[in-house]
């Protein structure tokens, strides 16, 4: 089992950045972390993931450049700093976790957090 706990979001203007902090416990060791978005009637998409042992990550187009992933082995928690927001970037925001890497599938994720929102205002 996995557990996955999201937190940092919130209300900010375009343009401005913000950090989304997912705090993970459980035996995660062998799964990738990572950061997927669904927009109001939209469907959920991938936006990075992390991989725990090699530290490579992976990123959407959409977000490439803007979305850094990083990690805290010692806090056992990922980061997603996001700058240059745009109102396209308002969403909820999972964190999870899957036996897959790289630009994963949302249907191949194993573990979902409770979503936090992010909401850009322009």
């Amino acid at each position: 089992q996995v557990q996955l706990v999201e937190s940092g979001g919130g209300l900010v203007q375009a343009g401005d950045s913000l950090t989304l902090s997912c705090a993970a416990s459980g035996r995660f060791g062998s799964y990738a972390l990572g950061w997927f978005r669904q927009a109001p009637g939209k469907e959920r998409e991938f936006v990075g993931s992390i991989t725990w042992t090699t530290r490579n990550t992976y990123y959407a187009d959409s977000v490439k450049g803007r979305f850094f992933i990083s990690r805290d082995n010692t806090k056992n928690t990922i980061y997603l700093q996001m700058n240059t927001l745009t109102s396209e970037d308002t969403a909820l925001y999972y964190c999870a976790a899957a036996r897959a890497w790289g630009r994963i599938p949302p249907a191949e994720v194993d573990y979902w957090g409770q979503g936090t929102q992010v909401t850009v205002s322009s």
